[in-house]
């Protein structure tokens, strides 16, 4: 495989497997209509860019300057890709 195929292929994960302090961008959410929804309006959606800033018990994330805790559960329904430099 070439450097290039490696460097075009999307490294899906969900959210609470990201490291702390890691920027990402949110790429699905994989959670049931109505959660999908209510983690738009508090601006966890496609194509957003978040920091994660603890991934303890809760994972606590930086959104759109705010600070944003959702279950752990809850973030493995969010998948996301590194945020390329």
């Amino acid at each position: 495989m070439k450097n290039s195929e490696v460097s075009d292929q999307c490294a899906l994960c969900p959210l609470n497997r990201v490291r702390a302090g890691l920027a990402v961008r949110i790429k699905k959410v994989c959670a049931s209509s109505e959660v999908s929804r209510r983690l738009r309006e508090i601006s966890f959606c496609e194509d957003q860019v978040v920091k994660l800033l603890t991934s303890q018990t809760n994972i606590i994330c930086l959104v759109c300057n705010a600070r944003l805790a959702i279950s752990a559960q809850l973030a493995q329904t969010i998948l996301v890709e590194p945020v390329r430099a």
